[in-house]
């Protein structure tokens, strides 16, 4: 079975799904099948030969090099909503933070000095300072309606706000999610105009890089809070301070604290908590430990960022699994070699993503090894494995 080599430390929960199925499974394997990583940066990893996939126990994959694994042929899969519900509930935690000047408050009672004020005098006399509107019949606005995103917008509804969504991708199984009672925005804008409270649910793409910056803050509804529990570089920082200093942004909450954040008033930097629960530890470590084993056992892939989602199940003898460039013309030299071979066909999916396709083929019997030799001989051909009968890794 496979050697799957740890980065971090995963929940036991993850580790024994992939151990009770055979595999090998520590840090200090040197030749991994496959790795199963948290936060821990890849970035630098030289890749042993026989790497064939990185599971990463988490949504974000901005430590691991995803360009490189795809020239490599290392499919490279995430977690997507396994910690959703633990950030939705401190985007709620944010939401009030930003209204009611708890954290203020708090602060300010924790510096009385018990031995020369009466507290509970002195605590009435200075609560006016820290009041703050209740968020119930606020408008909030949801940027990216993803597994997130839309937990969020749905619990807003649930808190008694007028929630507005805003994604321009939305997925049907998203929007069979979300509730009828969140309106949906078609621009940016126009959000950020109505809104009382934003809150970003997005990837940071190059698109997304920056999506709030000077000129959208400059649309925003005075007042706004913004929240950010996604990524630091989805706003401009400078933009975000000056908004902050000008009134247009009461607060900025997020996740995700720099040096030029820190010691601004109007801002509430939250030490990257978002999905710093055992619960969502654990949901990460079992996706990612099945999505790891599916791969390397079955050829399946799911959730997968750089990879198209591919799943068959098995029908026949060996299967065989080729990645290769999407030109033309490969399919067809695929099947004449094993055509060549008598090698019958008994099913086939063929899936591309990008400049990249993706081939399960089960067959009648067994593939000699001079047949997988001339299947990676083919131009254009990045991966051929082949995964005997019954299945099994690598």
């Amino acid at each position: 079975m496979a050697q799957i080599r740890t980065y971090n430390s995963i929940a036991p929960e993850g580790l024994k799904i992939l151990q009770e199925r055979g595999h090998t499974v520590g840090p200090d394997i040197s030749e991994p099948d496959g790795i199963l990583v948290r936060s821990a940066s890849l970035l630098d990893l030289e890749f042993s030969p026989g790497l064939r996939a990185i599971a990463r126990a988490g949504a974000g994959v901005n430590n691991v090099p995803v360009d490189r694994c795809t020239t490599a042929g290392i499919v490279v899969f995430n977690t997507p909503g396994s910690n959703a519900n633990s950030v939705k509930e401190l985007v709620v935690a944010g939401l009030l933070l930003s209204s009611r000047q708890v954290l203020e408050g708090c602060a300010w009672t924790q510096q009385l000095d018990r031995d020369t004020v009466d507290v509970p005098k002195e605590v009435e006399k200075g609560k006016g300072a820290f009041a703050g509107p209740e968020i119930l019949g606020k408008r909030l606005g949801v940027v990216g309606l993803g597994a997130i995103g839309v937990m969020v917008a749905n619990i807003g509804v649930d808190l008694g706000m007028d929630v507005v969504g805003f994604d321009p991708y939305l997925s049907v199984d998203s929007a069979w999610g979300l509730s009828r009672s969140v309106r949906r925005s078609g621009n940016l804008d126009s959000l950020l105009a109505e809104v009382d409270y934003l809150t970003i649910h997005v990837p940071l793409t190059g698109d997304t890089r920056h999506m709030l910056n000077a000129a959208r803050l400059e649309r925003a509804k005075r007042g706004m809070r913004l929240l950010n529990f996604s990524r630091g570089e989805l706003v401009d920082e400078q933009a975000v301070l000056a908004a902050l200093q000008d009134g247009t942004l009461f607060r900025y909450v997020t996740d995700f604290p720099t040096a030029a954040l820190l010691g601004n008033p109007g801002v509430i930097a939250i030490p990257h908590l978002g999905a710093s629960t055992p619960e969502a530890e654990t949901n990460s470590a079992i996706m990612a430990a099945r999505e790891l084993a599916d791969y390397l056992e079955e050829g399946n892939i799911r959730k997968s960022v750089n990879f198209p989602e591919c799943v068959m199940d098995r029908n026949g003898g060996d299967r065989i699994v080729l990645t290769n460039r999407n030109i033309p013309n490969m399919v067809g030299q695929i099947t004449t070699i094993l055509a060549e071979n008598s090698i019958n066909i008994s099913d086939m999916l063929n899936r591309h993503r990008n400049d990249l396709a993706y081939n399960i083929i089960d067959v009648d019997g067994t593939i000699p090894p001079a047949v997988v030799d001339r299947l990676r001989g083919i131009d254009g051909v990045v991966m051929v494995r082949v995964i005997p009968a019954g299945g099994g890794a690598p």
